[in-house]
């Protein structure tokens, strides 16, 4: 039974990512302005270089040849060549993965520890006023696109990492605020409550056991929120990771590049709706 699940979701995954590549290539392949070259208006150029730029894009005209290519190169471990940057596309992931990887870990941290922290105090402090100025705050951060944030942590000098913790800060709090709230109205913390425990022992023994399972689906969805988060907080702070590379890519209609940077999108996207969904289903599992 459980292999046979396990496969379904396999096959699942695998044709999300077909298509999900071959709809994102033709996104590129059907945007305004593919097929032109910005090289095609320096004027030095001679009429046979114009003609040769031009050919050089012919091969993606054809939009199912050129996936057929580029998924048999997939098999192969090659992911193609950039047309923008003309260099090989696994060569610039390597150089800029790492980026992004340690400012979404980053960013991961620092938005879960502020969102736990405030949910917390809220907790502790059970004071109108304080609860009603950090739910305004959070829903600041909340209602602001993450590109404008990354604006304004440019205006700041601040680093990449605290934008995209300013993308993942409200939803962690908010989400848990509320699990704490609920967790508190059962009869066994209140139970317990009555018997004298203190807040401490109540919260550690009590509320948060319950509410664990939730927390693991909500890092799994916060998996695939701050890697898109990533990539309009990169491009707008400069910071020469997998955002900064994908706007690059988009501005140049470069279709190899947009390619694969789409795959690992929906693998990353995928991956984290996959864990929320078996931490939620081990959660309603657990509870009966």
């Amino acid at each position: 039974m459980r292999f046979g699940v396990l496969s379904s979701r396999l096959s699942a995954l695998l044709l999300t990512l077909l298509v999900g590549g071959f709809l994102g290539a033709s996104l590129v392949r059907l945007g305004p302005g593919f097929g032109t070259d910005e090289r095609e208006l320096d004027p030095r150029l001679s009429a046979e270089s114009i003609a040769a730029l031009r050919q050089s894009h012919a091969d993606d005209n054809h939009l199912p040849g050129f996936y057929f290519r580029y998924l048999t190169g997939l098999l192969r471990g090659d992911l193609g060549k950039s047309r923008s940057l003309d260099r090989p596309v696994a060569e610039l992931l390597r150089e800029r993965f790492p980026v992004t990887l340690r400012a979404v870990g980053a960013g991961l941290g620092a938005g879960w520890a502020s969102g736990l922290l405030l949910a917390l105090l809220t907790h502790f402090f059970r004071i109108p006023a304080f609860d009603f100025l950090s739910t305004v705050w959070s829903g600041l951060f909340l209602c602001l696109p993450a590109a404008v944030l990354a604006l304004v942590f440019v205006y700041w000098g601040a680093p990449a990492p605290l934008g995209i913790a300013a993308v993942i800060f409200p939803r962690v709090f908010r989400y848990t605020r509320n699990l704490f709230l609920q967790a508190a109205a059962r009869a066994h913390v209140i139970t317990a409550r009555a018997k004298g425990l203190g807040k401490i022992r109540i919260l550690l023994w009590h509320i948060l056991p319950c509410i664990a399972p939730e927390l693991r689906a909500l890092l799994g969805v916060s998996l695939s929120l701050v890697f898109t988060a990533a990539i309009p907080v990169e491009a707008v702070c400069d910071s020469p990771g997998i955002g900064q590379l994908a706007w690059q890519a988009a501005l140049a209609r470069d279709l190899p590049l947009l390619t694969n940077l789409t795959l690992i999108v929906t693998t990353v996207t995928l991956v984290g709706n996959i864990l929320s969904d078996w931490t939620g289903r081990a959660a309603a599992g657990a509870s009966l």
